[in-house]
């Protein structure tokens, strides 16, 4: 059902299988959105593989600044008080969980909320169809912490502290709130119940903890609304969810709990809800839940990553640098994010870099099991890792692992609009085995004089990836994208950051980490 990426087994890497508060009183969705709408895989070659760092000259444009992000208007609330999370869910080693002890007399200290009332707006029209160039998504990028948190996120963040050490308590006592008071919202969840169970609570504090960070959150949200749509969720799910959320937090965060402590959650809870129910009121108009593609190429590069190309059943917008979320037949309603590998084809194809890690379902169903032929389910494009094609700004792109995937999308949007600004890409991982892509990523770098392509293995690697970085620097004039493992995100931040590129230029679509890295 809800859906959060990058506290799960999503796009920690997307390749990898891996607000402002207003209104008060329990949540009542409004129906009718006023928010506008956002928004053949390479072949090897015998080129020789580069040594472990490969320095190549660069090229600077001129200097160029960045226009702010605006941060868009909170949708108005609806009346009286009380992502989650998301990417589909991840099966997990433990059964289900049943109620806690007493689950079936739950605790009525939050009162229900009421469902959905009838529109109060007349039914918008149809916006048209956009082509892939002509959509547009609001760049996310690291942004710093608020100078001054809000009083709604000091609450918050108090019942956070709280319950922190008790988390696992929290999450079975709101699974079995939803299930015990709402069964019927049983069916919209996998089987397997363990790792979902981490990931919806842990998005939607995510979510309400950084409340006051709204060019980002709202960004987040709205992909998470358009992406809840292919689970079945509806707007009359949302105040069956906050109802149980606030009855969990007011059950194990009781020593800080009181009336402001449950407003400010109703509050956050509220603007949380209506931006994904607007999002996905939006995306109804113009684009299925979900599409149908079927396998036409399945490359194994190595023992376990395998390269993926699907024919979409209808037309699949996209642009480079974004990801979305598959489902294979062999796991119903279990869903994972992968990068497209490529900028939008003239065929109509999409290929994912797909790497089977251990306990992964899809991955390992995608990399060991899948064959052409298979139909496999998409999820909508979500992210906003793309090209901002207005400026003349150099690219400075770090790829880890099929991290490398997105990246070289990226390359193939900038050569496609004919830029020739400098892109120079540093292709990490742990062995030369895992530089599964690097015949593609020099051959590109032969056709376009711009591209610049350094391979960082750390088996063999003098310097390390942040110590290569800083030595082919300076970097005032690029803008920043990652893409790869959590840990490679948190800590390219962190150095890109301290050697002078502001948060707003730097790239990626792992909102646990964007919104964890301060100043």
């Amino acid at each position: 059902m809800f859906e959060a990426r990058h506290t799960m087994d999503a796009p920690t890497t997307t390749s990898a299988d891996n607000g402002t508060s207003s209104g008060s009183g329990w949540f009542t969705p409004r129906r009718m959105p006023p928010i506008a709408p956002s928004d053949g895989d390479q072949e090897t070659s015998e080129v020789r593989r580069p040594a472990v760092l490969r320095p190549v000259g660069r090229r600077k444009p001129a200097n160029r600044e960045h226009p702010p992000v605006n941060a868009p208007a909170a949708p108005a609330t609806g009346r009286a008080p009380s992502d989650a999370s998301a990417a589909g869910s991840a099966p997990a080693s433990s059964a289900t969980p049943g109620p806690p002890t007493g689950a079936a007399e739950a605790p009525e200290s939050a009162g229900r909320i009421p469902g959905p009332g009838p529109s109060s707006s007349a039914a918008p029209t149809t916006p048209p169809e956009p082509s892939p160039h002509e959509l547009r998504v609001p760049e996310q990028r690291s942004a710093p912490a608020s100078p001054q948190a809000s009083p709604d996120a000091l609450l918050i963040r108090r019942t956070m502290a709280e319950v922190d050490p008790v988390a696992d308590k929290v999450t079975s006592y709101f699974y079995a709130l939803l299930f015990v008071r709402h069964p019927d919202l049983r069916s919209l969840f996998p089987p397997a119940m363990d790792t979902q169970r981490d990931r919806l609570l842990k998005a939607l504090l995510t979510a309400a903890e950084h409340i006051d960070n709204t060019p980002v959150l709202v960004d987040y949200l709205q992909n998470l609304g358009r992406g809840h749509r292919k689970y079945g969720t509806r707007a009359e799910h949302y105040p069956a969810v906050g109802e149980c959320l606030i009855g969990a937090l007011s059950k194990y965060a009781s020593a800080v709990w009181d009336g402001a402590a449950e407003a400010a959650w109703v509050r956050a809870y509220t603007m949380i809800s209506q931006v994904m129910i607007d999002a996905a009121a939006v995306d109804e108009m113009r684009a299925p839940a979900w599409w149908q593609a079927e396998i036409v190429s399945h490359e194994l590069r190595t023992p376990d990553v395998a390269v993926v190309t699907v024919r979409p059943d209808q037309p699949y917008p996209f642009l480079a640098g974004q990801y979305t979320s598959l489902e294979t037949p062999w796991w119903p309603r279990i869903w994972r994010h992968y990068s497209f590998a490529s900028a939008p084809r003239s065929d109509g194809m999409l290929t994912f870099h797909v790497k089977a890690v251990p306990a992964g379902w899809v991955s390992n169903a995608l990399v060991h099991r899948a064959r052409p032929g298979d139909t496999i389910r998409l999820g909508p494009p979500a992210g906003s890792m793309t090209v901002d094609h207005t400026t003349d700004s150099g690219l400075l792109c770090l790829g880890g692992g099929t991290g490398i995937a997105p990246i070289k999308a990226l390359v193939e949007d900038v050569a496609e609009h004919g830029d020739r600004r400098p892109v120079e890409v540093f292709y990490g991982a742990r062995t030369d085995q895992d530089l599964y892509d690097i015949d593609t990523m020099l051959r590109l770098q032969q056709v376009h004089p711009w591209l610049s392509v350094r391979a960082i293995i750390d088996q063999q690697a003098h310097l390390q990836l942040p110590d290569a970085i800083r030595e082919y620097g300076p970097w005032n004039e690029y803008d920043a994208y990652l893409s790869g493992p959590p840990g490679m995100i948190r800590n390219g931040v962190a150095m890109l950051r301290n050697i002078g590129i502001p948060a707003e230029r730097i790239r990626h679509d792992s909102v646990e980490e964007l919104v964890t890295v301060e100043d």
